[in-house]
């Protein structure tokens, strides 16, 4: 399926355009747009970057997106696009999918297990226009209960003007209402979530995690080396974009980010890959805490880092981060 709008033509009455002005419209047999705001689970229409899609046979698909030259938050930086919109790309590539490829409803919850994207950072440079970016998506171990999806692994392979950008695998599950309701207990009531939510904290100085403003920063000093309060801003507009109960999987992703760029120190660096596991919901009423350890480098020279997010002395998330320069 590919989305298309149509041109429609003139209304009778118009008044005519002034010389100069081409109004003929014939040759536009269609114009982008983004994808409905509601297939990607966002609120903002800003935050779809989905321009359309179609189906390439079984269990294979074709996802446009167009990556903005300025954003708010997945902004370019050092004059490359912003590494961690592979994970933002994907994710909302398989929401859409779901619900126009395999008939979730929209009131279904899907939960990430897993999600690891690899990127080349010379395709990442910014250009005179946004980037378009194709995403060739397969479908991997789908399991049904009956008709209904229950869960699946997806890959996302992402070019950009033909040439390979980077990819990115993800696994989740699909919960009914019922099931999630059951899964989250007391926390199911949204209003009950966001009446105990904790203040954020005081945010890290924004250059000891590669951001320009303490409103993007997501870690708060803690005790230790190494260790950070997760800060959970419910009124950042892009990743709190509607009310959730629960810490966003994205959010973890950007301390996971952020973490890596304060342990691998001073300099200006990209995070060509993420590797990254959920292990269970991370609430708003009590602090999450973001570990992090250096590892041994990758086969390149590139450094890594080891990030863990702990809630309630449980283990919620883990990840390795792998940083390049940005010369």
């Amino acid at each position: 399926m590919t989305v298309v709008l149509t041109v429609p033509p003139p209304m009778p009455g118009r008044r005519t355009a002034p010389a100069g002005y081409d109004t003929d419209l014939t040759h536009l047999r269609a114009l982008t747009t983004t994808v409905p705001r509601e297939y990607v689970h966002r609120s903002a229409v800003t935050e779809v970057f989905l321009t359309g899609w179609r189906g390439d046979g079984t269990d294979a698909w074709t996802v446009d997106a167009q990556w903005p030259r300025a954003h708010s938050f997945y902004g370019p930086a050092h004059g490359l696009h912003d590494p961690v919109m592979m994970a933002e790309t994907a994710r909302q590539a398989g929401l859409l999918l779901n619900h126009v490829g395999h008939g979730v409803p929209l009131g279904h919850t899907v939960a990430w297990g897993s999600v690891r994207y690899t990127v080349a950072p010379e395709a990442l440079k910014v250009a005179g226009t946004p980037a378009d970016v194709e995403v060739r998506v397969r479908d991997h171990d789908a399991v049904r209960r009956g008709s209904r999806l229950s869960g699946m692994r997806q890959t996302f392979d992402a070019y950009r003007d033909g040439r390979p950008l980077g990819r990115t695998e993800c696994t989740f599950t699909c919960l009914t209402p019922a099931v999630y309701r059951r899964l989250r207990g007391p926390y199911a009531d949204l209003d009950h979530a966001l009446s105990r939510v904790l203040a954020p904290g005081e945010p890290l100085r924004p250059a000891l995690v590669g951001r320009d403003r303490e409103a993007d920063v997501v870690l708060s000093p803690a005790d230790g080396t190494g260790r950070w309060q997760l800060r959970t801003d419910i009124t950042h507009p892009v990743l709190f974009d509607h009310p959730v109960d629960h810490v966003p999987g994205m959010l973890l992703v950007e301390a996971a980010r952020q973490a890596a760029y304060a342990t691998v120190g001073p300099g200006r660096w990209t995070a060509t890959a993420m590797d990254c596991s959920f292990a269970r919901y991370a609430e708003l009423d009590a602090p999450t805490w973001i570990r992090a350890r250096a590892l041994g480098p990758d086969a390149t020279g590139r450094p890594r880092v080891a990030i863990r997010a702990e809630h309630q002395g449980n283990p919620v998330f883990t990840a390795t981060v792998t940083c390049a320069p940005v010369s």
